[in-house]
């Protein structure tokens, strides 16, 4: 994000908070880089709405990453509260997007390596009034995409997901599952361009030939 726009979206930020406009209206109007900046200005709405865009996104890619729903489960949890307490690190040269599905990446990738959870607790805090507050997390179907296919189908296809090697899988889910930019995935694996495309290209070689019998 180029630091005219940076600075643009923060007079826009300051200007929101002196005029007392933070109704969820206007807040839902707003894009995820200005709701994070009004999240550090301690802004509680803006983090809730960031929740609510993010969190069957994101469940997905990392279900479809591990190819376990409780952990999934779990590392979306992990991965709001690494949002939530680390929100001073964020700065909007960089996707909103971008830094949370780095932070959600790694955190799937640390889970497939040691092999188990390590639970964090719910993030709380006392508002004025001394209520709690944990962040909002859905109860229902955690993927948003699984009625578009059929059962069979659907467990194939994350099966062999699952056997592709990480890097790869985790190329192909966020172009062909996320539907990501390149330019966003090369930031989010830290790596060129052309090696992310490279990755897409034979991790979905491999797809082809593990689903051939389903797929032409």
């Amino acid at each position: 994000m180029e630091p005219t726009r940076e600075l643009s979206l923060e007079n826009k930020v300051e200007e929101l908070i002196e005029v007392k406009k933070l109704d969820r209206v206007t807040l839902d109007s707003l894009s995820d880089e200005e709701l994070m900046l009004l999240f550090q200005r301690d802004v509680q709405l803006a983090f809730d709405i960031l929740v609510e865009r993010y969190q069957n996104p994101l469940m997905n890619y990392i279900f479809r990453f591990t190819g376990n729903s409780e952990d999934a489960a779990d590392l979306l949890q992990d991965t709001f509260i690494r949002v939530y307490r680390k929100k001073h690190l964020y700065k909007t040269i960089a996707r909103f997007s971008t830094w949370v599905y780095t932070i959600a990446g790694n955190l799937a990738k640390s889970e497939l390596r040691k092999g188990h959870r390590k639970y964090l607790t719910p993030i709380e805090r006392k508002r004025n009034d001394e209520e709690e507050y944990a962040i909002p997390l859905p109860d229902g179907d955690p993927l948003p995409d699984r009625s578009a296919d059929s059962s069979i189908v659907y467990d194939r296809i994350q099966a062999a997901l699952l056997q592709l090697p990480d890097v790869f899988r985790e190329a192909v889910i966020l172009r062909d599952v996320q539907e990501l930019s390149y330019e966003e995935i090369a930031e989010i694996v830290d790596m060129p361009i052309g090696t992310v495309k490279s990755r897409i290209s034979r991790g979905r070689l491999q797809l082809q030939e593990l689903l051939k019998d389903i797929y032409e």
